[in-house]
């Protein structure tokens, strides 16, 4: 005994390839879509270079710190990333600290978002090393021996 009738399998058939097809055209003016997304950052966000060195330890502007528990990084197309999968590159970074003192949100920046002015940028400093000063012209190099 047949109870399915033979013209509405063939109807479910064809809404389903239908509607395949249907989404599989909107995906790629879809993805076009989200890369064009600016993205706002919240007013207290720093910017910084961060290195990340063995989850949860990174590096934010040569100062040693950690990630918090449940931070979150995203790419520039705002896809989630594993902080493991960053180890030992250097990236430039607009992120938040939490009530501790640790990073809890990261962005890590396109280049045009990187060159946008935020503070926190750099490692400042209110001196200069002796290596990192020029020698007059003329004067003979220290012999470091």
């Amino acid at each position: 005994m047949n109870r399915c009738h033979p013209t509405a399998l063939t109807r479910r058939d064809s809404l389903v390839s239908l509607s395949t097809l249907l989404v599989t055209a909107l995906l790629p003016a879809g993805a076009a879509q989200a890369q064009a997304v600016q993205r706002n950052f919240p007013p207290k966000a720093l910017r910084g270079l961060m290195v990340v060195a063995q989850p949860p330890l990174v590096a934010m502007d040569d100062h040693p710190t950690r990630l918090s528990p449940g931070a979150r990084i995203l790419d520039p197309d705002n896809r989630l990333v594993r902080p493991a999968t960053l180890v030992s590159q250097a990236l430039v970074v607009n992120y938040t600290l939490d009530q501790r003192g640790q990073v809890h949100q990261v962005w890590i920046l396109s280049e045009a978002e990187a060159k946008e002015k935020r503070p926190g940028m750099g490692v400042q400093r209110n001196f200069v090393f002796e290596s990192q000063q020029t020698a007059p012209a003329g004067t003979p190099a220290r012999n470091s021996n």
